[in-house]
């Protein structure tokens, strides 16, 4: 019981490095007083032990941020889990109910830069439909020069991103060798940043290529499918839900469309939304992110433009003494 207390009471990794940092600018300080000529011999002794124990106390300041350091390096990837389980609720709630889609289904991903696109994208994935990880997984990142020009050059990368090489292969082709796929495995599109691509591109990757894949896949199955078929649009912008672009805005109880589903645009984590969480996961989480919740909210808030996701997730994990860049090696798709 001590011990759980104790750790409650930490300072957080970023108060230990404030302290750090306030204490070598009081050495300088007083570093810089001692040079003063006409001190006394007794000003001078007792500047040189005022410096060697403001010294002392900053050894021990940076023993403790060692400490934690050493700590976080294997706890941080229990922290991850835990981070796909904040915030993106209408996001969540209308991915589980497209899952009851029997075969295929697409979504757009969209939000402004930093808010998180890809934490969500993973989240999804890895909290709903994890034996996707285990079927063919194609990615294709639209910034690429090669394919954000014209619809042509979308046609070669896509091509080159299943396999196909050598000519200029069209959309039934490509979608052909998808379909060869589905008979054994699920598969999964992740199309990145596709808010650099011209609208018209878009378009014709829905109407060309996407749904003569989704109406083929479906047809010619003469029982459900065990297999599914899904594309993630991801627009990291959130400009691509203002498009001319064929998406649902939302789901039908009765069916489920063929059309990508525009997904609720991606706002800022709200106080109530990290209050939860940290709640809700109070077992799982370092003491020294529950020890005071309330404060520790507004601290967040505070360091993350009130919420942005990505900059309160990076708040999160510097508050834990975390690298938020070892957590991102984990976001594979």
């Amino acid at each position: 019981m001590t011990d759980a207390l104790d750790r409650n009471l930490q300072p957080s990794y970023s108060e230990l490095q404030r302290k750090y940092d306030d204490l070598t600018e009081e050495i300088q300080f007083l570093l810089h007083s001692q040079r003063v000529d006409d001190l006394s011999p007794r000003e001078r002794f007792r500047l040189k032990k005022q410096i060697e124990d403001v010294e002392a106390e900053r050894n021990q300041v940076n023993q403790q941020l060692q400490e934690l350091e050493n700590n976080s390096i294997g706890r941080s990837e229990e922290l991850y889990p835990t981070l796909l389980r904040l915030g993106y609720r209408p996001q969540v709630r209308l991915f589980r109910r497209l899952m009851e889609a029997k075969s295929a289904a697409a979504v757009l991903i969209h939000g402004f830069p930093d808010y998180g696109q890809c934490w969500l994208l993973n989240r999804l994935v890895v909290q709903y439909v994890p034996y996707f990880l285990n079927g063919k997984l194609i990615k294709v990142r639209v910034s690429r020069k090669i394919c954000r020009n014209n619809v042509s050059a979308l046609w070669r990368e896509l091509a080159r991103s299943v396999g196909l090489r050598g000519k200029q292969y069209t959309p039934p082709e490509i979608a052909e060798k998808v379909y060869q796929w589905l008979e054994t495995q699920n598969v999964l599109f992740v199309f990145h940043e596709v808010q650099t691509m011209p609208e018209e591109c878009l378009s014709e990757l829905i109407h060309n290529f996407w749904l003569p894949l989704v109406e083929k896949f479906q047809e010619q199955q003469s029982q459900p499918s065990k297999f599914k078929l899904l594309m993630f649009l991801i627009d990291y912008e959130g400009c691509v839900a203002s498009w001319k672009v064929p998406f649902t805005e939302k789901l039908n109880s009765h069916q489920i469309p063929q059309t990508p589903i525009k997904s609720p645009r991606i706002t800022e984590f709200s106080d109530d939304d990290l209050i939860d969480w940290m709640e809700t996961e109070y077992d799982k989480l370092p003491p020294v992110l529950t020890a005071k919740v309330d404060d520790t909210v507004q601290e967040i808030l505070a360091n993350s433009d009130d919420g942005i996701p990505e900059l309160a997730l990076e708040a999160i994990c510097e508050h834990c003494g975390y690298d938020y860049e070892e957590l991102e090696k984990w976001l594979t798709l």
